[in-house]
């Protein structure tokens, strides 16, 4: 039987996610989602205060083709490429969403009520056409919350020097290991310079540096598995939180530095650390993990709607869970790789297969939106 305290307890741990410096965005968005009152409802009621996108989210949304017939329509009959169409229907999403949240971004000075959209995850390798896209797609959507997503690839980080330079805020996704995101952080810092340079207002530029998480375990807790000794199975579900708990370590450390200290001085926004891929994978695991244990001041949580209920529902905030785990967080990692387990190799073929994932989606949304165009009668080039 479940004790008033308890009950209360449950009941409140969005809130008390809240008010450890969690903010709490959601991993999805819909036009059904927008225009049902979904959105604001779950601002009000969940403590949402932001939105994240990705080109399988868009996908699963108007590949649906719910809600979007109309829009479909007026496309069609002006003979759009389904290029221009998939970029019309979906920046119009994140407008709208931009719209309802952007009480929250006006509440908290800019730091939340962000809705982020991604650049064409085929120009993932191409510096000069990532930084063209996110210039375009700022204008397109024309909000002041609006994040950019910039994927944390090798031609990426030259792409969010030069977007933060001009003055765009940026969401920088698919980042798996701790090098790349040391990476992150001066390709950030090197951007807010050029900002300064240029007379902007640092105080108006954000970003937020996705980390994934579950994506981790699941590898490293294949190969474990293949190992299949008991040393090795102990290490099951370590892999991704010991990950994430050293990625806060380096932003504490990177966010306390000289070079910061000056940025700071000139009112620029720390660069906070997003976790991303929350929802876990394994259902042997708590289907909170990733939240209950990675609470820790001035991050972002971007949760599935699935995680975001489960923690509603039984999360167990209790504090900060991260800081207190580093000397922890490198004992599991040094024992995964102990075991033979390269960990230069599992995050450079997570964020390989994250960007392939992403293109497939991306592939599958034209082939859907050209299918739709179609079917109105007008040939999508």
């Amino acid at each position: 039987m479940i004790t008033v305290t308890e009950a209360t307890a449950t009941a409140g741990a969005l809130k008390r996610l809240s008010d450890e410096g969690v903010s709490i965005w959601l991993d999805d968005l819909s036009r059904g989602r927008i225009e049902s009152g979904n959105l604001a409802e779950l601002v009000g009621t969940k403590h949402v205060v932001g939105v994240t996108t990705n080109p399988s989210i868009f996908q699963a949304a108007i590949g649906s083709g719910a809600g979007y017939e109309e829009q479909l329509t007026d496309l069609a009959t002006r003979g759009v490429t389904v290029d221009e169409a998939v970029r019309m229907m979906t920046t119009a999403d994140v407008r709208a969403a931009a719209d309802v949240l952007r009480p929250v971004y006006d509440a908290t000075g800019g730091r939340d009520g962000r809705v982020s959209i991604e650049v064409d995850p085929r120009l993932a390798h191409d510096t000069r056409a990532t930084i063209a896209e996110a210039k375009q797609l700022a204008w397109l959507v024309d909000r002041p919350n609006v994040m950019i997503k910039i994927p944390a690839t090798t031609a990426g980080l030259p792409a969010i020097t030069e977007v933060i330079g001009l003055g765009i805020s940026v969401n920088v996704t698919l980042i798996f290991s701790l090098e790349r995101y040391r990476e992150v952080m001066d390709a950030y810092l090197a951007g807010l310079e050029k900002a300064a340079k240029k007379g902007h207002d640092l105080s108006t530029i954000h970003s937020v540096a996705s980390f994934f998480v579950s994506r981790v375990d699941s590898e490293i807790d294949k190969r474990l598995t293949v190992l299949g000794t008991d040393a090795a199975l102990a290490l099951k579900g370590r892999a991704a939180l010991a990950n994430a708990r050293l990625a806060y370590e380096a932003y504490e450390e990177v966010f306390s530095g000289e070079r910061w200290t000056a940025l700071g001085g000139a009112r620029a926004n720390k660069q906070r650390p997003l976790w991303a891929s929350t929802g876990v994978k394994d259902p042997a695991y708590k289907d909170t993990l990733y939240v209950d244990d990675l609470v820790a001041p001035g991050t972002v949580n971007t949760m599935p709607e699935a995680t975001l209920n489960a923690t509603a529902d039984h999360g167990e905030i209790t504090g900060d869970t991260v800081t207190g785990g580093y000397a922890q967080a490198r004992a599991d990692l040094a024992a995964v790789e102990a075991l033979g387990i390269s960990y230069d190799e599992v995050v450079q073929q997570l964020e390989d297969e994250g960007v392939a994932k992403f293109a497939v989606a991306w592939q599958d949304l034209l082939d859907a939106v050209t299918k739709s165009l179609n079917s109105k009668g007008v040939d999508a080039e």
